[in-house]
C-alpha cells in the first residue's frame, strides 16, 4: 500500500520515491520505502528488499503519482476554510461570478470582473475591473491582478503582481516623462505563475503566457513579453519589454534577457546567463554574453588552465 511520496533517504513503509542518479546511491541505506521508481539502468542499486517500478521517465511518473496521491497540494491551500463569498470579501454588484467560485475574507473584486465556476479568490487577493479569469484557477492569498484576461486551470501565488505598468519613459527637458501603459497580460491555460513573482501589462499591446508555461518565483517578466507554449523560466529570471520566446524554452535561475530580441522554439539558456542578442531554436546558451554552450565550456576551461598557470608561476616565486 502506497499513502505518500518521500525522498530516498527518510523513504518508509507506506511511502514512494524515485531514483534519478547513480549520485544518489549512498541514500538508499537508510531507505525503507515501499516501492522505488526508476529507469532499467538503476535498477541493480535498489535494495532487494524495496521492489521496483521501472518507468522510462520516472521523475514524471513520480509527479503523476505524487498528483494521486496528493491532489490538495496541486494548488495553493485557502488560508481559511470557508465556501462560497465571505461577508469580508468585497465584491463590486456589476462583478460576474459563476456558481462555485470562492471568494475569502478581504479579497477585492472590481467592477465588470467576470470569474468562471471553481476558481477560488484568496483572502487579501485584488481582482481589478474588468479582468476575466476562466474556469478552476487559484488567485492565492495577497496576489493581484489587474487588466488581465486569464484562461482556465491557471495558479497564481502568493504575492504575485499580474498587469501592473511596465517601465516605460521618454527623456523630456525635466527629467523622465512616463509612458502610457494601455495593454493587458494574456494568460492561456494550465498556466503556473510563483510567488512575488511581477508580469507587467503591455504598453499599447499585450503582454502574453502561453499555454502550459511554468513561471518560478521572483520573475520579472516586462511590457509587450510574449512567451510560448511550456516553457520553463526559473526564479529570479529578469525579462526585458518585447523579448519573444518560442515554445518549449527552458530558461535557468537569475538570467538576465534582453529587450527587443526573440529565443527561438526548444531553446535552453543556462543559469546566470547574459542573452543580448537573439537565440536560434534549439540551441542551448551560456555565460556572459550568452553564447553556445560549447563556446561557453571552452572559455571557461581556458580560463581555468590560464588561473592554474598564474597562480603555480605565484608560488614559484614565493617559494
Amino acid at each position: 500500500m502506497i499513502r505518500s511520496v518521500a525522498p530516498v533517504s527518510r523513504g518508509r513503509d507506506g511511502d514512494l520515491c524515485y531514483l534519478l542518479s547513480r549520485r544518489h546511491k549512498d541514500e538508499l541505506e537508510t531507505c525503507q520505502a515501499s516501492a522505488i521508481l526508476c529507469d532499467k539502468a538503476l535498477q541493480s542499486l535498489v535494495p532487494p528488499h524495496i521492489p521496483v517500478l521501472l518507468a522510462p521517465k520516472p521523475q514524471t511518473a513520480f509527479a503523476v503519482a505524487g498528483a494521486l496521491l496528493h491532489p490538495n497540494a496541486m494548488r495553493p491551500d485557502p488560508v481559511l476554510c470557508e465556501s462560497g463569498i465571505s461577508e469580508r470579501a468585497v465584491v463590486d454588484p456589476s462583478a460576474r461570478l459563476e456558481d462555485n467560485v470562492h471568494v475569502e475574507a478581504l479579497a477585492v473584486i472590481g467592477a465588470n470582473a467576470e470569474i468562471g465556476s471553481g476558481t477560488r479568490i484568496g483572502a487579501g487577493a485584488v481582482i481589478g475591473a474588468g479582468v476575466k479569469i476562466g474556469r478552476d484557477c487559484t488567485i492565492a492569498a495577497g496576489a493581484s491582478v489587474l487588466c488581465a484576461y486569464i484562461g482556465n486551470h491557471v495558479i497564481i501565488h502568493n504575492g504575485a503582481r499580474i498587469g501592473q505598468d511596465g517601465f516605460g519613459y521618454a527623456p523630456g527637458p525635466r527629467g523622465m516623462i512616463k509612458i502610457v501603459q494601455i495593454g493587458r497580460v494574456i494568460i492561456q491555460d494550465h498556466v503556473e505563475i510563483g510567488a512575488n513573482t511581477t508580469v507587467d501589462r503591455g504598453t499599447m499591446d499585450d503582454t502574453v503566457i502561453g499555454e502550459g508555461t511554468k513561471i518560478d518565483n521572483q520573475v520579472q517578466i516586462g511590457h509587450n513579453v510574449r512567451i510560448g507554449r511550456h516553457c520553463g523560466i526559473v526564479s529570479k529570471v529578469g525579462i526585458a519589454g518585447s523579448t519573444k520566446i518560442g515554445d518549449g524554452v527552458m530558461i535557468g535561475g537569475a538570467v538576465g534577457i534582453n529587450g527587443h530580441i526573440t529565443i527561438g522554439d526548444g531553446a535552453q539558456i543556462a543559469a546566470m546567463s547574459g542573452v543580448v542578442a537573439d537565440v536560434p531554436p534549439g540551441e542551448r546558451y551560456g555565460g556572459v554574453p550568452a553564447r553556445p554552450m560549447k563556446d561557453f565550456l571552452r572559455d571557461v576551461a581556458e580560463m581555468t588552465a590560464r588561473s592554474a598557470s598564474r597562480n603555480k608561476k605565484t608560488g614559484e616565486k614565493n617559494d
